[in-house]
């Protein structure tokens, strides 16, 4: 369907259900509503994950740290959220062993009950009982769940024969959790497996909502339409943005506080070499926790934990990128970063509820749903972590069908996301038919596979004659003219920075921005003045706020100056 189809099916439409945003939880909300039955549509003002959605630590974890504030009942599902994806999106969610180093054995012990005491503002170190008391938990609590391997504790000597930890340390926790490879990959197959479902339900990006009332009214942020929607109730699934998008139906209420999380990416040959499979999970000089592992052939380093006032102001800053790089040299000393090994730098806001915690890390990370009504019933959704997306979808859907007097009619709990349905137990041998049956080489296939699960499949054979793009290695014409006409793009950020990984794999280059905008502008019939005009506002955006020297990604041609 295009977009200029789908605008004519929203406007003057009146669904059961809008949902505003399309980040991860708006997804899962719109997802578990449309196979359940319910009309539903969903606007996003940006595109889709273009928030805190796709600037997560790419992580599917349990939590461990939130035991220590006593969040056992998050912890359990993020658990049971986390064992889910690895077996739903086996393409894009895989397990990750992570080492954790220790330099004292009792340290810690007893952060929780003295924060629960209010006794303590800030966590002291973590030593080596609390942190065997946190994992004993993950193990007893997924025993027999088919999850993944129990911890392990590794004297200093196999530690610091592993990795070159500090002096001082005692000893080393191993144990499994989860990461994703391609976040914004999940929300897109959640939408298309929607659409392939033949559901009641269209979803648009880059459509704002301007005002709520009885009737809806929409911004068409791309072609300048305006329509209007009557939907009986509206989900608020916009995350940091929630209490601006409710002050557009009137309300005044604060409901979310934002802390901004930062990462860097590094071309670091030595440590990625170090790192292999592993994943370093450990404290910043601070206490912080911060984390390391390799990723599409980079190494990602981060975050931070900083409460900030507009999410729309939101980039990695020059203190936080020295913050990050003091915790590499703290954890391994020598280890140093040169300016131009830092490829691609992003940031984005946690949407955590309004707290009176004495610090950032004291804020709860569960979830809720709050329903006001102005104008028309509105339930926000509140908080989350991006691995219990699913049961926050299920949980906000089930209140609004209870509000709507429906029923559930179909869960999502063991429903496998896009390219995970069917995916291979054999993944070689799959490879080597499906490269048969298209004529691609079984090395490209086995590339598809990973980007794209089972759809690889057909997406093989239609790619059959495909030519490789200059600068973008890994990518054909087939396959970025197959995202531009499949996945609503419509901009150079959502192909670069979402639909793709070429940002993160630090292959954003002057010639890789060229092919792109090439591909874009065929598609979309832009003159070639629009096409420099894209192409150079995406650059800006680029140097700007992801950290891209502007002679590699050709800002400075032409007399073009980058914004300082």
């Amino acid at each position: 369907m295009s977009r200029a189809a789908r605008l004519d099916a929203m406007d003057g439409a009146a669904p059961k259900v809008l949902v505003i945003g399309g980040g991860i939880n708006g997804a899962s909300v719109y997802r578990e509503l449309a196979l359940n039955g319910v009309p539903v549509m969903l606007a996003e003002k940006s595109d889709f994950c273009a928030g805190a959605s796709s600037a997560l630590s790419r992580m599917v974890h349990g939590g461990l740290r939130y035991l220590e504030n006593g969040e056992f009942d998050l912890v359990r599902e993020a658990l049971d959220e986390r064992n889910r994806l690895l077996k739903n999106a086996p393409h894009l969610v895989g397990p990750l062993r992570t080492i954790v180093p220790i330099d004292s054995w009792v340290s810690g012990a007893l952060n929780a009950p003295l924060r629960f005491l209010g006794l303590s503002k800030a966590p002291s170190r973590r030593g080596a009982l609390p942190v065997k008391l946190g994992l004993s938990f993950y193990d007893i609590y997924t025993r027999g769940k088919g999850g993944l391997p129990p911890h392990e504790f590794w004297s200093a000597k196999t530690a610091t024969a592993r990795f070159p930890f500090r002096p001082g340390l005692r000893c080393a926790a191993t144990y499994y959790d989860g990461q994703v490879s391609h976040p914004e990959r999940v929300v897109t197959e959640i939408f298309e497996d929607v659409a392939r479902a033949g559901c009641d339900a269209v979803a648009l990006n880059h459509l704002e909502v301007t005002k709520i009332g009885p009737e809806v009214t929409l911004a068409d942020r791309i072609g300048g339409r305006e329509i209007t929607l009557r939907p009986e109730i509206v989900v608020n699934a916009t995350g940091a943005w929630i209490d601006r998008t409710n002050a557009r139906a009137g309300a005044t209420e604060d409901m979310v506080q934002g802390t901004k999380g930062a990462h860097l990416v590094l071309d670091h040959p030595e440590l990625r070499d170090m790192l292999g499979d592993d994943m370093v999970y450990y404290e910043n000089v601070d206490g912080r926790i911060c984390i390391m592992f390799c990723l599409h052939g980079m190494v990602l380093i981060g975050s931070t934990d900083i409460k900030v006032p507009d999410p729309d102001k939101v980039r990695c800053e020059a203190d936080e990128q020295a913050y990050i790089l003091e915790g590499l040299s703290w954890v391994f000393p020598g280890m140093t970063v040169r300016a131009d090994q830092v490829r691609h730098v992003f940031a984005g806001v946690r949407p955590l509820p309004v707290s009176g915690a004495g610090t950032t890390g004291q804020i709860p990370r569960g979830h809720f749903n709050r329903w006001t009504q102005a104008g028309l019933p509105m339930l926000s959704m509140i908080g989350g972590k991006w691995t219990t997306f699913r049961a926050f979808g299920e949980l906000a859907a089930d209140e609004v069908m209870a509000r709507l007097g429906l029923t559930r009619r179909t869960g999502t709990g063991d429903l496998p996301i896009g390219g995970g349905a069917g995916f291979p137990a054999d993944p070689e041998a799959w490879c080597k038919e499906a490269a048969a049956a298209s004529g691609l080489s079984q090395a490209r296939v086995a590339t598809l596979l990973t980007r794209y699960g089972t759809l690889a499949g057909p997406l093989a054979q239609s790619f059959a004659g495909e030519r490789e793009l200059t600068g973008l290695p890994g990518y054909s014409d087939a396959e970025i003219d197959y995202l531009i006409a499949h996945e609503q793009v419509e901009t150079l950020a959502d192909l670069a920075l979402r639909r793709m990984v070429v940002a993160l794999a630090g292959g954003l280059d002057a010639a890789a921005l060229e092919a792109l905008a090439d591909r874009l502008a065929a598609a979309r019939g832009w003159t070639p003045t629009r096409r420099e005009e894209e192409l150079h506002r995406f650059r800006v955006r680029l140097a700007t706020d992801h950290g891209a020297d502007p002679e590699r990604i050709g800002l400075h041609r032409k007399g073009e100056v980058a914004a300082q």
